[in-house]
């Protein structure tokens, strides 16, 4: 467990484990790197296991400002570059993905040796020319609005649907308790900034090693996301998880561990 203080002065909680090559798991808006609690045991056996929150989300500082996916993406390149991180594999879930294509925007593929993409469009909103768009703006609007008036009771009925099957009480209720640390009013900025980022543009000009990781059941993401992106990366390889739906590391844990330790040293 650490703090990175950014060049603004936040602060950026992390957690690290193990030794050798990094590869840091990047985790969904509002959620916090506590999702990923089934990787690190797994993946610091072999590798230097980096788990950011990102900007005020989970034990990351508060702060209500750089709540933009470029500005997440600086925070990430500041993470790299401040603890000296080369041949880093960066694993994108959800929000997380949009991350690693705008740092790949922005900084190149230079200290990065692959990428894994979790279950996420190349843009979350519903364009003219992209039916496959998770959120039209009157959805938008109202996930705002209820993230504004009823946090906990929106996120209660959203959460579940980044699963396949049902959660218990107590898995609900520690999710819960994680995504409810982001004050509504960061919620409500980042969603908006998230679901209108459009990297469809960009995929062919990123040559890093890819797997994608996709859900079958699509509650919230089709398989025709990743189908979609499958075509656009020149690099790039899809694995769909059977039995899950928005988060295959937590419902197909040892498959998509294995699956994605089996990738990484493929190359």
């Amino acid at each position: 467990m650490a703090n990175l203080i950014l060049n603004d002065g936040a602060s950026l909680y992390y957690e690290e484990a193990g030794a050798g090559d990094p590869i840091i798991f990047i985790h969904g808006v509002w959620m916090s790197g506590k999702f990923f609690k089934e990787q690190v045991p797994f993946f610091q056996k072999g590798y230097r296991v980096l788990v950011p929150d990102l900007r005020a989300h989970g034990q990351s500082e508060h702060v209500h400002y750089g709540h933009t996916i470029a500005n997440y993406a600086n925070d990430l390149n500041q993470f790299i570059t401040k603890l000296g991180l080369q041949n880093v594999t960066l694993v994108g879930w959800s929000m997380g993905a949009f991350v690693v294509w705008d740092y790949l925007r922005q900084f190149g593929d230079i200290n990065i040796k692959a990428t894994v993409i979790v279950d996420e469009l190349a843009s979350d909103f519903k364009w003219p020319d992209f039916e496959i768009g998770a959120f039209d703006m009157a959805t938008l609007t109202s996930f705002m609005r209820e993230i504004q008036s009823n946090q906990r009771g929106f996120l209660s009925g959203f959460i579940p649907l980044m699963f396949k099957g049902d959660l218990s009480e107590a898995e609900l209720e520690w999710m819960l308790e994680e995504t409810t640390k982001l004050p509504e009013s960061i919620a409500s900025a980042v969603l908006f900034d998230q679901s209108v980022v459009d990297y469809r543009s960009d995929l062919p000009n990123f040559n890093v090693p890819t797997l994608l990781c996709f859900g079958k059941e699509e509650k919230l993401i089709p398989v025709a996301a990743g189908e979609h992106l499958l075509e656009q990366l020149p690099n790039a390889k899809l694995q769909i998880f059977q039995n899950s739906c928005h988060c295959p590391f937590l419902e197909e844990t040892a498959n998509f561990n294995t699956s994605v330790d089996h990738f990484i040293k493929s190359l």
